[in-house]
């Protein structure tokens, strides 16, 4: 009676059957690595942050919350113009609790701010990309790429002069600063002796 056993591993074995941890039988899920799972929230985070950061895109996510606001404001006072009303004629008004119109105001009044902030900050940006490209200098040609020079680039000693100047406009900009503040307090600058002594 224990002969069809063998008889039967070897028929198994020979028809190719595989158990489920074998080559040819379905092998475990991939599960994602962690290091993917890192890279993912990183990226998430770092587009929210840019979100934050840009004015125009936070204008856009502030847009239809403003349009909901507007509508529950207008819902709300249709609501309290309702019961006024009913209550000057005389009649009996509904038991259910309004909301305040005074808090739904506040709240459309605040998403008003922050929209007309994000807009002067979009517009003080785009002010100081126009000042910065009208006042910097423009690209200097190197010799590692010649393809990339530009036709309005400035040659190297005359890309040096406008920095010179513009450092010399900087410091007597901070000088001047220096004797404004010192002559709203009241203070005067001694003058500076060397190492020998007095002037």
């Amino acid at each position: 009676m224990a002969a069809p056993q063998p008889q039967a591993a070897a028929v198994s074995s020979a028809s190719g059957v595989s158990g489920p941890g074998s080559a040819g039988g379905p092998g475990p899920q991939q599960q994602p690595q962690p290091t993917q799972l890192v890279s993912s929230a990183q990226s998430g985070l770092l587009q929210q942050q840019q979100q934050d950061f840009d004015p125009v895109q936070r204008y856009k996510m502030l847009i239809p919350q403003l349009k909901e606001s507007l509508q529950t404001l207008m819902k709300v006072a249709a609501q309290n113009l309702i019961q006024n009303t009913n209550i000057d004629n005389g009649q009996k008004s509904s038991d259910a609790p309004l909301q305040r119109f005074d808090k739904c105001l506040e709240e459309f009044y605040a998403l008003c701010d922050q929209l007309e902030l994000c807009l002067r900050l979009a517009h003080e940006c785009l002010s100081q990309s126009c000042d910065s490209a009208k006042h910097s200098p423009t690209l200097v040609p190197t010799a590692t790429k010649p393809d990339a020079v530009q036709p309005d680039s400035l040659p190297y000693p005359q890309y040096l002069a406008v920095i010179k100047a513009q450092i010399t406009c900087a410091k007597d900009i901070h000088t001047a600063l220096l004797d404004c503040a010192n002559k709203v307090t009241g203070k005067t600058t001694a003058p500076s002796t060397g190492p020998g002594g007095s002037l």
